[in-house]
């Protein structure tokens, strides 16, 4: 019985060389190497047939959902755009426009809830797509975004330790989307974000972080919040949410000067969606309450005078 199990084993080794001899004068080698050989040319098959990570599908209708979806998306309907990806996805489910394009609009429409059952259900089906989209696409710098975007929104509505979990889980995808696609400003501005909140850890947050979760996430700063929002706002300067960020950052580190620069180029951009309309006033407020602390300053330094 020895004998023959390591002539099965001489034979297997043989058939890489001389798989045709062998096979001949080895027919158990045979019989266990024709379901390899067939899984393989599958495989090989499936290589040369599957699209590109991330390229659109083959599909002349699917091609025409997606395009529909981006016309309903750049006109701000975005409620009718994430069905139209819905509908692409039911058809193909590892469409990975769709998915990341799903995730990140589930994650808008649901943040204007203020039911939170309605607003987990948003968000849940946004951690849902965005995950299928990094197995679809693992090195897909929207998939990472989407992921990203998904975790942040869930962060605040999670109990301490949840929300810890999630801020640090962001780290690597916040990374990653800008990494693999640097010239994206919203991607830049989520690493803003990011740097930001995790440098402004609240006591209980920062004390928690050192006891259980083995100290703070790596990285975060309010320094590198600022070079990541200027790069986001070079970027695309004309986005309103970039300028209210990069400013109120500012602001934290003292630079008025700046602050207000940003400011008033902002309060000049016209809002196209509500959202949008409450940031510009936000922007309008900060720009008036630094106006206001200039001239006092200005009196103050007349009277030294």
């Amino acid at each position: 019985m020895l004998v023959f199990r390591l002539l099965l084993v001489r034979c297997a080794l043989l058939s890489l060389l001389v798989t045709g001899a062998v096979l001949l004068a080895c027919p158990a080698a045979q019989a266990q190497l024709r379901p390899k050989r067939a899984s393989a040319e599958k495989a090989a098959a499936a290589a040369v047939l599957a699209p590109p990570c991330g390229a659109p599908p083959a599909n002349p209708a699917l091609q025409a959902g997606l395009a529909e979806a981006g016309e309903l998306l750049k006109a701000y309907r975005e409620s009718e755009a994430l069905s139209r990806y819905e509908q692409v996805l039911a058809q193909a489910p590892a469409t990975y426009e769709a998915l990341w394009q799903a995730a990140v609009l589930s994650v808008r429409i649901g943040s204007r809830y203020t039911d939170e059952s309605r607003r987990f259900a948003y968000y849940a089906a946004a951690r849902l797509y965005a995950n299928r989209a990094l197995v679809v696409c693992p090195e897909g710098a929207e998939g990472h975004y989407a992921a990203a975007r998904v975790l942040a929104a869930q962060a605040p509505l999670q109990p301490l330790r949840s929300r810890l979990l999630a801020y640090r889980e962001m780290r690597p995808h916040v990374y990653q989307a800008t990494e693999l696609r640097p010239g994206w400003a919203a991607a830049w501005q989520l690493l803003g974000r990011w740097h930001y909140r995790v440098d402004h850890y609240s006591l209980p947050e920062r004390v928690y972080s050192r006891l259980f979760m083995g100290g703070m996430p790596a990285g975060g700063s309010t320094l590198l919040a600022i070079e990541a929002l200027r790069q986001s706002y070079k970027l695309d300067s004309q986005r309103i949410e970039v300028a209210y960020d990069l400013a109120r950052v500012y602001l934290n580190r003292s630079q008025d000067a700046r602050a207000r620069f940003v400011l008033q180029a902002a309060v000049q951009l016209t809002p196209v969606t509500a959202e949008e309309l409450v940031i510009s006033r936000s922007c309008q407020k900060l720009l008036d309450q630094l106006n206001r602390r200039q001239r006092r300053q200005q009196v103050r330094f007349r009277r030294l005078l």
